[in-house]
């Protein structure tokens, strides 16, 4: 067995002999990662749902200087008029109800889309339950996404209110976009009715532009096509448009990093003062350990193979616990008609755990110093 090999079981023996003050330090690495692993999964929410790529090509038409769905209202044949804009593939008028407009959780989503529309609105979604064809069967129809069925369990032939707007379920779908997981699609006329907003009146238009260096052409020539209408608009990339319309919510999860950086700090400063314990407390077994001819050198690596071990298994406790609640609970957090779904990924846990792990390793240094640097004779006396 090689030198490193055999330190780590050494290690792992000296961990296992203090079983509980080992277990207390394992469960306080993992509260802070728990907290660590909400926070990340809050920033990398947020980031998806914000910065823009080479492959974004829908832009959001919106009533100018009107933020929340209920204040935005656009004649729906605007729509035949920005087709005819040069740089345009398809124009979908979408109709949107929300519970709240304000900063919440669990924000319920109503969109009303053209039946015929909701492929090209949202090609990339997937039904798992009923079907499409129920879906247009009924007006009050409705195909809600994986996580917001359920968050309510409900299953294809239930019926629920939210909003004021009441529908059936025809379906489950699912999308590769968090978002489209955590709302309810409907077909256009009937949430126009429903919601009071009347046929014929939109909250808003999602255009597909033919490729993304088209954005600033396309937004710009559709606000100066309708800038002396009665109802002036305001366009924007679709992540741009989330970004400035859940400022709120953006300052809101921008205060959490404090909150990431406090549980780091707490970590490190957790695994630091067991360790210096328990060099304190192993004095005399270093110094027997050096008298056998073990090196300083391997005395420092014992102390960190301990830190690193101690990080590790928290960080696999608290970010595998945290991660699961996240998925378990599937929180959605909305502002102004715009939905972020908070969801853990493969990323952030594997983030989380080489976190955790450095952190432990980190925080070993000072007391693998002391470690090694402890006079030989005074401590076999001590």
């Amino acid at each position: 067995m090689t030198p490193a090999l055999n330190l780590l079981k050494l290690a792992w023996l000296q961990l296992t002999r203090h079983r509980v003050r080992s277990l207390l330090t394992i469960l306080g690495v993992a509260s802070g990662m728990f907290l660590f692993t909400a926070v990340e999964t809050l920033q990398r929410s947020l980031a998806k749902a914000t910065e823009a790529g080479a492959a974004d090509t829908t832009l959001v038409v919106y009533r100018q200087n009107r933020f929340c769905p209920s204040a935005s209202r656009l004649p729906e044949h605007y729509a035949d008029e920005i087709r005819r804009i040069d740089g345009v593939r398809e124009v979908v008028p979408v109709q949107i109800v929300v519970n709240n407009c304000g900063a919440s959780l669990d924000v319920i989503t109503f969109r009303g889309v053209p039946d015929h529309l909701l492929t090209k609105f949202a090609p990339e979604i997937e039904i798992i339950e009923g079907s499409e064809e129920a879906w247009k069967k009924r007006d009050d129809g409705a195909l809600l996404g994986e996580v917001f069925a359920q968050r309510r369990k409900l299953t294809p032939g239930d019926r629920f209110e939210a909003a004021g707007v009441t529908v059936t379920v025809s379906g489950i779908i699912r999308s590769p976009f968090p978002q489209d997981n955590n709302v309810a699609y409907v077909k256009l006329p009937f949430l126009q009715q429903a919601s009071r907003a009347g046929l014929g009146v939109v909250t808003q238009f999602n255009v597909r532009v033919n490729n993304s260096g088209q954005l600033a052409s396309v937004s710009a020539a559709i606000d100066e096509l309708f800038r002396s209408g009665q109802e002036p608009t305001d366009t924007r990339p679709e992540k741009a448009f989330f970004a400035e319309t859940a400022s709120e919510l953006i300052e809101l999860i921008g205060f959490t990093r404090w909150l990431g950086l406090g549980a780091v700090i707490a970590v490190a400063g957790l695994i630091a003062n067991a360790l210096l314990l328990v060099v304190r407390g192993r004095v005399k077994e270093n110094a027997v350990l050096r008298t056998l001819g073990y090196p300083g050198k391997a005395i420092g690596w014992l102390v960190l193979s301990e830190g690193g071990m101690l990080g590790l298994a928290g960080g696999l406790f608290g970010v595998g616990l945290g991660a699961a609640f996240l998925q378990w609970q599937s929180f959605t957090m909305g502002n102004e008609g715009q939905t972020l779904a908070i969801r853990p990924d493969a990323v952030v846990i594997a983030v989380g755990v080489a976190a955790a792990l450095l952190l432990g390793i980190f925080a070993s240094l000072w007391p693998a110093f002391q470690a090694m640097t402890q006079p030989i004779v005074k401590n076999l006396r001590s």
